[in-house]
């Protein structure tokens, strides 16, 4: 009998971001195929399950596409029941498309639990709302780095939303704050960088698109997330809400077990 897959989101950071609905099928599987990035307490959610690595890191070694689609039809076909663990949501920059595409070719059914996808946990974690009444009525989920036609990678901005959130920009702010020049982008257009969104250490701070370049030291080899336009706007005062009042000021790398918000730092 052919089994089945469930892919799941696990969320960007913590294990407890994962949905019940999530939680549920890998207390089911057999097999649970997981990203980099999954936080590995997930792991106690399905303790009997065999857990294998097919993740994806930026610049580093990665699991070939074409193994992890055979590897996904194997172990269904073996009728087990298997979840595809994918970080943040698996519809949003997760190479979903190919991976159905595979296990349609083989007859297998699928279902897709959704997650929460990191320009979510972004938002949350600086309590910066996507979207603003009256002002920001569109957001574009944006990788920014692309392959250019000689297999190069190449950084990519562009300037079609009122809130624009870039994925994968960790490495390359400096490039990417030329892109948003170029783009169109106002030399003191609001940016928010969050590194290690919806994790316990989140850390965010506060720029504009000509001193982006300031925060890769700051986030240095951490997995970050680059709001730019409306959504990148302070909602509260420095003093007030979710910082803690009489807070130093200037770079903070205490996590959110330290705060009632995320941590955040000035215009630089």
């Amino acid at each position: 009998m052919t089994g089945r897959v469930v892919f799941v989101g696990a969320g960007p950071g913590a294990a407890d971001l994962i949905t019940l609905r999530g939680a549920r099928a890998l207390a089911e599987a057999d097999v649970v195929l997981h990203d980099a990035l999954t936080d590995p307490a997930l792991r106690g959610l399905a303790p009997h399950a065999t857990w294998i690595d097919v993740g994806k890191r930026g610049f580093g070694a990665s699991t070939a596409q074409a193994h992890i689609d055979a590897l996904l039809v194997r172990h269904a076909l073996r009728g087990e029941r298997v979840v595809r663990l994918k970080g943040g949501d698996p519809s949003v920059f997760g190479r979903l498309e190919e991976e159905l595409q595979a296990l349609a070719r083989a007859g297998i059914d699928a279902e897709v639990v959704p997650g929460v996808t990191a320009a979510l946990a972004a938002a949350a974690a600086a309590q910066r709302p996507l979207t603003r009444r009256g002002r920001g009525r569109s957001v574009a989920l944006t990788t920014a780095v692309r392959a250019a036609a000689d297999g190069t990678a190449r950084v990519d901005a562009r300037r079609s939303a009122d809130t624009e959130v870039f994925y994968m920009a960790g490495r390359q702010l400096g490039a990417l704050a030329r892109a948003l020049r170029a783009a169109g982008w106002e030399a003191d257009a609001p940016v928010c960088v969050v590194s290690r969104a919806g994790s316990p250490d989140a850390l965010a701070s506060d720029h504009t698109v000509a001193t982006l370049a300031a925060a890769a030291l700051l986030h240095a080899g951490r997995p970050a997330v680059v709001t730019v336009g409306v959504g990148a706007q302070t909602v509260v005062p420095r003093g007030h809400g979710g910082a803690r009042d009489g807070a130093p000021k200037g770079p903070k790398t205490l996590g959110l077990e330290k705060h009632q918000g995320c941590p955040r730092t000035p215009a630089t």
